[in-house]
């Protein structure tokens, strides 16, 4: 397992790791509410540690593995960053900031389980220490102790706590059942995105308004700004998927699609098929070589749905079919959509008043569109 690091280490370093310190905070003020956003994830970051703690030695130590794995916190960051519009880091912020970062966590022992993940912040994931069953509770405690957080701020943190776990369980749904028949599989994909990803950053933004009395008025923008790079930063990941450098990302390229999961790229693919021969090609070798449906990764053969039986395709022929989509058109447009998504998010802070809060969240929209992994 990878060994927590010191929490004022963390806390020093996370506003720096996403270009938020030495690249943006020029001026006074502007290192000023570094300092203090640094400061507030110190305290968050040891809270955390407090929060997934548990009494009894197996949900003590399920619970505080991913959390101990590290991660960047993006979302706490993004409450103590909004809270800057109001009166900063007070303790109510500080809770809510844990709790999201906690529902954030809990959120990933389910989709591990889902999606079958074998590795998770460079450690095996949890079901593959504990079994299915035990990353299942794991992360129903989590969502528990969220709950228990967001409590003690009252109803209106209640209320936040509860719509976003719904979107974030109805987003999981619709993944999961794909899209009814007459719905635009693109349009469900990126509703998907706003419920899985996007509700849970505009809840941690809008979080960091509303518990630091900030201006009202700035509440609908914040939100707006987390849902949309929350898309953003989904499909930004779509394209990474297919990365041919797996030391950068920690994923071998085509991970995604190998898994059978859909991704804008191959649902791209599937709308300029029907009118163009060589991307009808590509996709027929994707959905039979990339996306074969045996359960064996060591078999040679699978059969197919009518009885037949096919050869399970190389690991040089599938590397070969996953670069080929990588170089295609439908891949630069997944990039081109994710920069429009980031885009917009930008122009939803039109709003909020010039200065280091607004530079710096702009500065985070381009930071999520030009990371590498």
């Amino acid at each position: 397992m990878t060994p927590s690091l010191p929490v004022a280490r963390r806390g020093a370093t996370l506003a720096a790791n996403l270009g938020l310190s030495e690249r943006v905070f020029s001026s006074a003020s502007d290192r000023a509410m570094a300092k203090a956003i640094d400061a507030g994830l110190e305290r968050v970051e040891a809270g955390l540690a407090r929060e997934v703690a548990f009494a009894d030695p197996i949900a003590g130590a399920s619970a505080r593995y991913l959390l101990d794995a590290g991660g960047k916190r993006v979302r706490p960051m993004l409450t103590l960053l909004a809270a800057q519009l109001g009166d900063g880091a007070n303790d109510d912020v500080v809770v809510a900031a844990q709790a999201i970062e906690v529902t954030h966590l809990a959120s990933l022992y389910h989709d591990d389980v889902m999606d079958e993940s074998e590795r998770r912040r460079g450690v095996p994931s949890a079901q593959t220490v504990w079994g299915n069953s035990v990353a299942i509770l794991t992360g129903d405690l989590l969502f528990a102790r969220a709950s228990q957080l967001m409590a003690r701020l009252g109803e209106r943190a209640i209320k936040l706590q509860a719509d976003t776990f719904e979107r974030l369980v109805m987003g999981q749904l619709h993944e999961t059942v794909g899209p009814q028949p007459g719905e635009d599989p693109i349009a469900h994909y990126i509703q998907v995105l706003a419920d899985k990803t996007g509700s849970l950053i505009a809840a941690a933004a809008q979080s960091g308004v509303v518990f630091s009395n900030a201006d009202p008025a700035y509440e609908q923008p914040i939100v707006d700004f987390g849902e949309k790079i929350g898309i953003a930063f989904q499909l930004i990941d779509d394209v990474i998927d297919l990365s041919p450098k797996p030391e950068t990302t920690g994923k071998v390229p085509g991970t995604d699609l190998r898994a059978g999961v859909v991704t804008l790229p191959l649902l791209r693919l599937r709308e300029v098929a029907t009118a163009d021969a060589s991307s009808a090609a590509l996709l027929e070798r994707i959905e039979r070589d990339v996306m074969p449906p045996t359960p064996d990764p060591a078999a040679l053969v699978y059969e197919t749905n009518t009885g037949a039986s096919r050869i399970i395709a190389s690991p040089d022929t599938i590397d070969g079919i996953i670069a080929e989509l990588r170089e295609h058109e439908v891949t630069r447009a997944t990039l081109a959509e994710a920069h429009r998504w980031a885009r917009d998010a930008v122009d939803a802070l039109d709003v909020l008043p010039d200065g280091p809060v607004k530079k710096a969240l702009t500065r985070f929209a381009d930071t999520i569109v030009e990371r590498s992994s």
